[in-house]
């Protein structure tokens, strides 16, 4: 004696909402992994510009300072010609 027709039918019918909603649930895990993945990416880009522009900004001062450190030299020199 089996369980009928109609009791099998609703095990796969199960069995299928089952498998259905843990591949919906394996989506949604990797669209978050994905979405973490793509924002890391974008605060290294950022993170990268800001040290390049910290960079930048940090040459420009030691140009700065190397321009004043020559006209001093040339005052001084100028100065010492003059005496």
């Amino acid at each position: 004696m089996g369980r009928g027709k109609r009791g099998k039918r609703r095990r796969e019918e199960k069995r299928r909402e089952r498998e259905k909603r843990r591949e919906e649930k394996r989506r949604e895990r990797e669209k978050r992994r994905e979405e973490k993945r793509r924002e890391e990416k974008r605060r290294e880009r950022e993170e990268k510009r800001r040290e390049e522009k910290r960079e930048e900004k940090r040459r420009e001062r030691e140009k700065r300072r190397e321009e004043k450190r020559r006209e001093e030299k040339r005052r001084e020199e100028k100065r010492r010609d003059l005496e």
